[in-house]
């Protein structure tokens, strides 16, 4: 069993431990911080683990094993090193930095001390997304031209103003860090190195924060091109497709990422001729948990490289970079 400390006590640093405890999963949370721990004394007697406001009570506990992140995005690269430099495996939420330099250094702290770095890009785990991973990578699509998808709901649309989620500094670029982060990932993963990107958002229902719409279109080292968007106030839409010489793929998922549900997987590979195979959805928050538990006792290695997770932060900084300018940018 790893012992952990959930860092951050807010929607989703409740929801991972809602899903440990749920799944007996071989991480096990033993302490709670946050720096408003009255709000959370329930909760954590509720989920048998103790709490403080202070990291270093973690960093300072030889029982603990590991800390997860689910903090402002500012505070990841600090946290992290300091986490790495106590002998902790960290697993931080996404995205792992804001910049590719703050990744570069966060990647490197965790390297140095010999401890794992995991990274909640959950989405990778989805049944629908391995299977297209695995269409493209044994060449069933042919040779590939083109992916788009849509992430968008509205459980952020109306995030109080004075919140981080709603902090222009913290959540740049609309949607990115919310949604995008995850399909930057996923188009890394399957598509490879992105190069240039160019980036639009809009404001049409959010008053603060920078923004709830959000468009990107990505050019890919192998030549490929890429397309995300993404709405922060309407209801859940998720769409994931790719297009290759022989064949296309689409996927539409009808519940958030943090729920169970179905997916529809649909394959073209004639005009008129479409094959659909409904999918059940995993707890893919779990899975990914799962994955980092088996690197961290040696099981097996983690399925993100190093080189990735500081890719998707390069992919973000730029896309914060062209919504700024208004113009493409290069990665």
């Amino acid at each position: 069993m790893i012992n952990v400390a959930m860092v951050g006590l807010g929607w989703w640093g409740r929801h991972i431990v809602g899903c440990l405890r749920n799944n007996r999963a071989r991480l096990r949370v033993t302490r709670g911080i946050d720096i408003a721990p009255d709000a959370h004394r329930d909760f954590a007697d509720a989920n048998e683990f103790d709490l403080s406001a202070d990291l270093s009570d973690a960093l300072d506990d030889p029982g603990i094993d590991a800390v997860l992140l689910a903090t402002p995005h500012s505070l990841h690269e600090a946290q992290i090193v300091a986490a790495a430099e106590a002998g902790k495996h960290v697993f931080c939420e996404k995205p792992l930095a804001l910049t590719k330099a703050s990744a570069e250094r966060a990647v490197a702290a965790c390297a140095a001390a010999g401890v794992q770095l995991g990274v909640g890009h959950e989405r990778r785990f989805e049944p629908a997304f391995r299977e297209i991973k695995r269409l493209i990578d044994e060449g069933a699509l042919g040779e590939i031209q083109h992916a788009e998808s849509n992430f968008s709901h509205d459980r952020l649309a109306d995030v109080p103003a004075e919140g981080w989620r709603a902090d222009a500094d913290e959540s740049p670029a609309a949607g990115m860090t919310a949604t995008g982060i995850h399909h930057s990932d996923a188009y890394l993963w399957m598509l490879g190195d992105i190069t240039e990107v160019f980036a639009q958002t809009a404001r049409r229902y959010m008053r603060h924060g920078a923004g709830d719409v959000l468009s990107i279109q990505f050019r890919h080292a192998s030549g490929a091109t890429s397309y995300f968007s993404s709405q922060l106030a309407t209801p859940l839409y998720m769409r994931f497709a790719v297009f290759g010489s022989k064949a296309w793929v689409e996927a539409r998922g009808d519940t958030h990422p943090s729920e169970i549900g179905k997916t529809r997987l649909t394959v073209s590979r004639a005009e008129g001729v479409e094959e659909t195979a409904v999918l059940d959805d995993i707890d893919t928050v779990t899975a990914n948990l799962e994955a980092f538990a088996d690197a961290v006792e040696g099981r097996a290695g983690y399925p993100f490289t190093d080189e990735e997770k500081i890719r998707n932060a390069a992919v973000l900084e730029a896309v914060v970079g062209s919504a700024e300018s208004g113009r493409p940018v290069t990665v």
